[in-house]
């Protein structure tokens, strides 16, 4: 029998995370890393990083390798960051990565005299609050010039964004730049007459030109007509149907209330017209103002909603840090299957699988200042979810040392990801040979920050792992070097906060290259 042409051979998939084929630099735990392309690097540095500092980098440190990144690869490859930041802001969900990635590739591009910046800066901006966040950022850094392709790509956004509810909500005295300093200094263009009423109105109430509202704008007119109802008599603010034609916020609706109303009364009239985000964020608010389980049970059905879960793009992780938050159970089981929806990309893979899920100190930083939630606890998640989907699995924690977890696949991931513990340093190629079963394992997946001890005589603990046996290296903080190689071999790295980058195992065990443009494909037609 020939050495290759066997039943068992398998194509060699090449994946879009690539590195050195041997070792070029040291993780910061000083074990061989393997430096990336500047385009992975990038990658996994801005599906990654929400504008925080992590255990290894400050954030100055992190922004500035970022920017770096940013202006290396659109200089060498201005269409890559085209297709690379409408990506990153609608399938990974980056806010700030995507507006600051498009500031700084419109500079790039302009230092270097090339075209493209006026649409990256229109594609990075898909909510109304954008388009102030990158002319702020662009002031910030670069001063008050506006570059015309700056301006442009701002005003495009503006003219597609700008409406009546983005205006009663977005433009706020808390904002530096409200809207009307960008309908100043951009010019859009109105798309239609109610816009270009709108275009005024915005810029009225910001110079204090009278307070006139045009006939062409009914939400806002409800606004203000609810407010001056509401000053005579708060109990105006108990109305859903109101409420919703004024386009109130709950956090308006709070204000103008005060003390004056209950809020278990104030909750009942907001719950109907709050978005999946509010919802989660006030559970415990709900809670603690006594809301009647007929009411919760409302916010119990948007929770239970696969269309509300899938429109609303949010984190797996927010779930997880609202299940911790809320004092009452009555919350666990809409939560959990919340949490189900929000994972719906994880695949449900063939044969057995090692999961390995790392719990060392520097995994325990918090993904981001505000989410209350460590990178830990979101490989747990992640790794439990890859679990219980799977057709067999084995899943571990490890840091200095590794132990399994006990989990069913018909029993709660929440309660799951509630078994796992801090295990200290970060012994990678310890818990890999202390776990694999090469006789029984079909593929490797370590969800990690890839910080890596030193390995055995300097060896990548990917050495540990068969050939032919295929290892995922699930990447959540996007440091500079990886803990093995990846792009090919049965070798790849992938990373983010979403459970999409999940759906790259299957393509690449069917023999399937995955390229970057298919990750932009699925982002241009709007599918999670």
């Amino acid at each position: 029998m020939g050495r290759y042409n066997r039943s068992t051979t398998r194509a060699q998939a090449r994946s879009i995370i690539a590195t050195d084929s041997v070792p070029s630099g040291w993780t910061h735990e000083g074990a061989p890393g393997y430096e990336r392309t500047p385009e992975s690097e990038l990658f996994l540095l801005a599906v990654t990083h929400m504008g925080d500092g992590s255990f290894y980098e400050s954030a100055p440190q992190r922004d500035q390798r970022f920017r770096d990144l940013v202006h290396k690869v659109a200089k060498a490859g201005p269409e890559w960051m085209a297709g690379f930041i409408p990506w990153l802001r609608l399938e990974a969900n980056m806010r700030t990565a995507s507006v600051v990635a498009a500031a700084e590739t419109a500079k790039a591009l302009l230092d270097a005299q090339k075209p493209g910046g006026r649409p990256v800066v229109a594609s990075a901006l898909q909510r109304a609050d954008e388009p102030g966040e990158l002319l702020a950022y662009w002031h910030s850094r670069y001063g008050r010039t506006l570059p015309k392709p700056v301006k442009r790509g701002i005003a495009d956004a503006a003219a597609r964004l700008y409406d009546e509810y983005a205006l009663l909500k977005y433009d706020t005295a808390s904002h530096g730049y409200r809207f009307a300093d960008i309908i100043d200094l951009t010019h859009p263009s109105p798309a239609a007459p109610w816009q270009g009423d709108l275009f005024e109105h915005a810029l009225d109430r910001r110079h204090g030109r009278g307070a006139d509202i045009p006939g062409s704008l009914p939400m806002i007119s409800a606004n203000a007509e609810l407010r001056a109802r509401a000053a005579a008599d708060p109990r105006a603010l108990l109305d859903p149907r109101a409420l919703k034609s004024a386009g109130m916020t709950w956090e308006d609706v709070l204000s103008l209330a005060g003390d004056s109303l209950p809020k278990k009364e104030l909750w009942t009239a907001l719950i109907p017209s709050m978005g999946i985000f509010a919802l989660v964020r006030n559970l415990r608010n709900f809670d603690e103002a006594g809301l009647p389980d007929e009411i919760a049970a409302q916010v119990a059905e948007k929770l239970t909603s696969p269309e509300v879960i899938a429109r609303s793009r949010m984190f797996p992780f927010r779930f997880l840090a609202a299940y911790r938050a809320a004092p009452s159970l009555r919350w666990a089981y809409p939560l959990e299957q919340a949490l189900s929806l929000s994972l719906a990309n994880v695949p449900m893979l063939p044969g057995r699988t090692l999961i390995l899920v790392d719990r060392s100190g520097s995994m325990f930083d918090k993904v981001s200042a505000k989410s209350g939630l460590n990178r830990a606890d979101t490989a747990a998640l992640f790794g439990t979810a890859l679990a219980v989907r799977s057709e067999h699995a084995d899943l571990a924690e490890f840091g200095t040392t590794s132990g399994l977890i006990k989990f069913s696949a018909t029993e709660s991931m929440l309660k799951v990801i509630g078994r796992f513990s801090n295990r200290g340093g970060t012994n990678t190629a310890d818990a890999v040979r202390h776990n694999l079963r090469p006789k029984f394992h079909n593929r490797v997946v370590i969800l990690t920050d890839e910080q890596a001890w030193a390995g055995h005589r300097g060896a990548s603990p990917l050495d540990c792992i068969p050939p032919d046996i295929p290892a995922y290296t699930w990447n959540l903080a996007g440091y500079r070097y990886g803990h093995g190689p990846s792009g090919g071999e049965n070798r790849h790295t992938f990373g983010g906060l979403s459970d999409a980058s999940f759906r790259v195992i299957p393509a690449l065990e069917a023999g399937r290259d995955v390229k970057w443009g298919e990750l932009w494909k699925s982002a241009m037609t709007g599918s999670r």
